[in-house]
């Protein structure tokens, strides 16, 4: 009953909004959705990853970002005709990009709200980062 309400929700947004905000659950994780690990590799190194997560760094270290090179790989490793999530350490840098993407591209994106503090905070899988 569970995962059918799951994938009700999900489905829900899909067909009706295009930004979803919630917490990382392992519900979410079994429903095999990708999660787009936004941080810079040094954040990968130092924490890893969550268990899937395709690692595409958005923002560098410096702050600066090339929207061009993001959705390139973003495109090439994520089917995003069908929603997917977004993380990063505490929430507030998918918050930005999830809301462009879905607004400026029609992405269906859900945004893990308080980011891999809270993955790691609820003993979610987190696999190193190689």
């Amino acid at each position: 009953m569970k995962k059918i309400f799951l994938s009700f929700i999900i489905l829900i947004s899909s067909l009706y909004a295009e930004l979803s905000t919630l917490h990382p659950t392992q519900k979410i994780l079994d429903s095999k959705i990708p999660i787009v690990d936004i941080r810079t590799k040094g954040e990968w190194i130092e924490t890893g990853l969550a268990q899937g997560a395709i690692p595409i760094m958005f923002f560098n270290e410096q702050g600066g970002y090339n929207v061009e090179s993001f959705l390139k790989e973003l495109n090439a490793k994520v089917d995003t005709k069908k929603p997917f999530a977004l993380i990063c350490r505490t929430g507030s840098r998918t918050k930005v990009l999830a809301n462009f993407l879905s607004a400026q591209l029609k992405y269906s994106v859900i945004d893990f709200a308080d980011g891999m503090v809270y993955y790691k905070y609820m003993n979610l899988p987190i696999v190193p980062y190689k």
